[in-house]
């Protein structure tokens, strides 16, 4: 496809979340490009969340990877791949294929994915081919697998829109899938449809629930088992449904009377008043159209395949399933989780929803033409990088993923890459904690605005990504990039791809081939598109085979399911519990989770002003009563510990949390923060079946810590601040901003803020006897970099230096006044984001209601805000609260933000 020019719109799909959101870009001609929502996109009307509202501030070139670099040094690309390719053979030729590793991401295109696959699984010939989506939702697939025999999706987005009952079980929607929520709030506004949650803390999704359950950790599996047993006793199984479309059901009845038998029981191991679990079974076994929506909370645990059955059971128990406004639905986390599962993304299966049976290696190995396909399942994510560790995988390339961030034990993950023999690793930017740790070969990869493909969508929909501006430097797309070292390594011919259009239409064929049906997968109506229709596809559900290439909403409507019988099977669960306990030196559980502007590592996101205002600094939530026990201070500091690492992170005190709980946010890594790189404290427990990581309940330890000194950087570019300070990288217009907290003597500070620019001027204030340290770097007359420090605890903001940092030269009066932290003119407003899609601040927002705007409407209609995605709307209702009530006011004010960071 050709890149539009100037001013053409192009649409293209949201590179987040799985929600899948149509985007329309349109390119200005000199660098920018202007976003907004796809109206006749059916993921999202038009609506657009803050992350995909700011898409147009992360398009810079500032932070990207533009060329090859081998062993530390700028190459070409021949070079780069013949070195990948030899290196590959090199390991294969020692020490077997199984030596050899890929891990992809959810962020990889699906013609990306196939083709990264078919070179692992096809020719290489090991199944050690993963992808962080393990890490997301493969418990949901693996509960899929067991419940209906194929990783299907029953329903549809509609199903949102018509479901009387909506349940979210581990899932913060309001903030994770914005757009999605809204659909469920409309439902509710125009339709009375009600709302309940359940899940181990407060959240802004919580917060506007007709019901919420705060249940304890771990106990989503006894909620659902005593639910069962309810319907049972109650008479609201469809005995009908059960004996004719599945299997098993006794069995895991019998089961759940064991692990809640009645009310009561369960009420006292979840932890939650009887009343509340009472209403809840009473309105789910009183109201046909059900919808229970589970996302992270439920997989991301190692019991997070019998929480996902759990739910299904209920679900086919009564029949509620495969028709509008009722089934279970998995919420996805990543923009392509469901791509790479088509493609066999997952090291335990193979292409187009086919396993490791004889009969579908056989099969596929055909359709390639490939003698030598994996035989067997390869290592999941956390194993493969055990058998990194332990010198058993010597070769690894990894593509658009940064597991020294995000896997568990990530301080384990990360040693265990400087072993390898080979590590190569595509990614569109130029740092990230896992470069660092020492890449072999970097691979310049296209990035959002310059991918060509497709992605797929939580409701099975298959959108087009389409590029709307040219390759960046020497960028390339990862299909290309794989297919170049296929070819190095000897494999040409079966991987000579004219585009994205060839490879689709050759993952279509595979879905359709030897199908007849027998496989849930199956979009063979798509196989024939010519390159231009496939460049005009629209947006379309799969299944699409042949004799339906328009799609199909819901699944299973006939009662025929893809296990052997042709029957839904009914699981019995494993009696839930933790991973690991609370102890005396850990007694806290620790729970990891999203932000609302923010998206995994931040590599995107933290390149947007507009988004780091909300949460700028990384933070642990904990409990009043846990605060006052631990002399931890709101805005103060804590060490979290747990037995594989520590952290250091503001506090944030909260109802929110539970007492012995705390959440702490996943985003920051050490590019963006010294000590704030949760993924080091998770433990490496994973689900026996899925394999997925549990990161929702780790235990941990809190204890306060203090600092001489506090105070903020500004600079141009970030740098490197001395590792005995605490400190956060966040975007602001013109640069970066970082709070600091240290013990480190002022002069290493300006040294380090020194280094980055070497020959500017040096402008100096100290009061050693009150503990103040200013400094300013300029550099040919415009502000270089400024660092203010002062006595702990001493406010220190940046606001008033807002014109200075603006200025395009210093005139003596803005030199004057620099150091004094003062302004001649006070026109900056600092104070937080509350709506990120239109960047209003919280003052803004106290204002208005000062001014009569006394409802969330009004302020909508006098600030815009809250009237794209909603998710600020519990946020805006705090601060309407806070001003109609004295003493909530005077813990909401102005900080109001850091309580809604649940």
């Amino acid at each position: 496809m050709n890149v539009h020019a100037a001013a053409a719109r192009v649409r293209t799909t949201c590179p987040y979340c799985g929600v899948g959101c149509g985007v329309e870009a349109t390119p200005d001609g000199r660098g920018g490009t202007s976003i907004a929502g796809d109206a006749s996109h059916p993921a999202n009307a038009g609506r657009l969340c803050s992350k995909g509202s700011a898409l147009g501030e992360t398009l810079g070139l500032e932070t990207r990877l533009l060329h090859p670099i081998v062993d530390g040094a700028r190459s070409t690309w021949d070079v780069a791949l013949s070195r990948t390719a030899q290196g590959l053979q090199r390991v294969i030729e020692r020490y077997g294929p199984d030596a050899v590793a890929f891990y992809l991401s959810g962020q990889l295109l699906t013609e990306d994915y196939y083709v990264a696959n078919k070179l692992m699984k096809g020719f290489i010939g090991s199944a050690n081919v993963d992808t962080n989506s393990r890490l997301c939702m493969a418990s949901t697939v693996a509960g899929h697998r067991l419940a209906f025999g194929s990783d299907t999706v029953p329903g549809c987005y509609e199903d949102l829109d018509e479901a009387d009952l909506l349940v979210l079980v581990g899932s913060n929607a309001a903030w994770c899938h914005p757009v999605l929520y809204q659909r469920m709030a409309l439902a509710r506004e125009r339709r009375g449809a009600r709302i309940v949650t359940i899940d181990v803390r407060g959240t802004a999704t919580t917060e506007s629930a007709d019901l919420a359950l705060t249940i304890q950790p771990g106990m989503d599996g006894v909620l659902f088992s005593g639910l069962l047993a309810h319907l049972a006793d109650r008479g609201a199984v469809d005995r009908a449904y059960v004996a004719a479309h599945t299997e098993n059901f006794d069995a895991a009845l019998a089961q759940a009377r064991r692990i809640a038998p009645d009310v009561a029981t369960t009420a006292a191991r979840c932890g939650v008043a009887p009343a509340d679990i009472a209403s809840f079974f009473d309105l789910w076994r009183k109201t046909a159209r059900v919808a229970t929506l589970y996302s992270q909370g439920v997989n991301q645990s190692w019991q997070g395949t019998d929480k996902v059955v759990s739910i299904l059971n209920c679900h086919l128990a009564t029949g509620r399933i495969a028709r509008p406004g009722m089934g279970p639905f998995s919420l996805t986390g990543q923009p392509n989780a469901m791509g790479g599962r088509e493609v066999g993304g997952l090291a335990n299966q193979l292409a187009a929803h086919m396993g490791f049976s004889s009969a579908e290696i056989d099969r596929v190995a055909r359709f390639w033409r490939a003698p030598h396909i994996a035989k067997r399942e390869g290592l999941k994510a956390v194993a493969m990088f055990d058998a990194i560790a332990c010198g058993e995988i010597k070769a690894l390339w990894i593509m658009g993923s940064n597991p020294a961030v995000s896997l568990p034990r990530a301080d384990h993950a990360r040693a265990a890459l400087s072993r390898l023999d080979l590590l190569v690793i595509s990614d569109n930017v130029r740092s990230t904690d896992t470069i660092a740790a020492g890449a072999h070969v970097l691979l310049p990869a296209a990035a959002w605005g310059e991918k060509d493909g497709t992605v797929t969508n939580s409701e099975r929909r298959i959108s087009r990504q389409r590029p709307f501006a040219p390759l960046a430097g020497e960028a390339k797309p990862d299909w290309w990039a794989t297919a170049q070292v296929a070819a190095r390594m000897g494999f040409a011919d079966a991987f000579d791809y004219a585009g994205p259009a060839m490879i689709f239409r050759e993952h279509a064929a595979l879905s359709a081939f030897e199908n007849d049906r027998a496989r849930d997968f199956d979009i063979g109506g798509l196989a024939e598109l010519s390159d231009a229709a496939y460049d005009a596809l629209a947006p379309t559900q799969w299944p699409a085979p042949v004799s339906a290439p328009g799609g199909r909403k819901r699944m299973f409507a006939d009662g025929r399911f893809f296990t052997p019988s042709g029957r839904a099977r009914f699981g019995v669960i494993a009696p839930p519990s933790l991973a690991a306990a609370p102890s005396a030196e850990f007694p806290f559980l620790l729970n990891t989770g999203r932000l609302r502007d923010q998206w995994h590592t931040m590599t995107r996101t933290g390149l947007s002003p507009r988004l780091a205002s909300h949460s700028p600094d990384p933070f642990v939530e904990v409990n009043p009563d846990d605060a006052r026990g631990l002399s931890l201070i709101e805005g103060g500091f804590a060490r979290v510990s747990t037995a594989h690492g520590s952290v250091v992170l503001r506090v944030a005190v909260t109802n929110a949390q539970h007492r012995g709980r705390a959440f702490v946010p996943i985003h920051w890594s050490d590019e963006t923060g010294n000590v704030a790189r949760v993924g080091a404290l998770v433990h490496a427990f994973t689900d026996p079946v899925s394999g997925q990581p549990d990161s929702k309940a780790v235990p941990a330890a809190l204890a306060p810590v203090s600092y001489k000194a506090q105070g903020f950087v500004l600079a141009r570019a970030r740098f490197r601040l001395p590792d005995e300070a605490v400190w956060a990288w966040s975007a602001i217009e013109g640069g970066y901003a970082a709070r600091i907290a240290t013990n480190t003597p002022f002069a290493a500070m300006l040294a380090a803020a020194s280094a980055i620019s070497p020959r500017a001027e040096h402008a100096k204030y100290s009061d050693l006897a009150r503990g103040v340290f200013r400094a300013a770097l300029i550099a040919e007359g415009r502000l270089d970099a400024i660092l203010f420090l002062g006595p702990d605890r001493e406010p220190q903001q940046w606001g008033a230096l807002a014109t200075a940092w603006r200025a395009e030269r210093l005139d003596g009066a803005a030199r004057r006044f620099l150091l004094s932290g003062k302004s001649a003119l006070g026109d900056f407003d600092a104070s937080p984001t509350i709506c990120a899609c239109f960047g209003v601040r919280s003052r803004a927002i106290e204002t208005a209601i000062a001014d009569g705007a006394d409802s969330v409407a009004a302020i909508g209609a006098r600030l815009k805000a809250g009237t794209n995605c909603g998710s600020c709307l519990p946020e805006l209702r705090r601060l309407i609260a806070a001003a109609a009530t004295p003493a909530l006011a005077q813990t909401v004010g102005s900080n109001a933000m850091k309580r809604s960071r649940a």
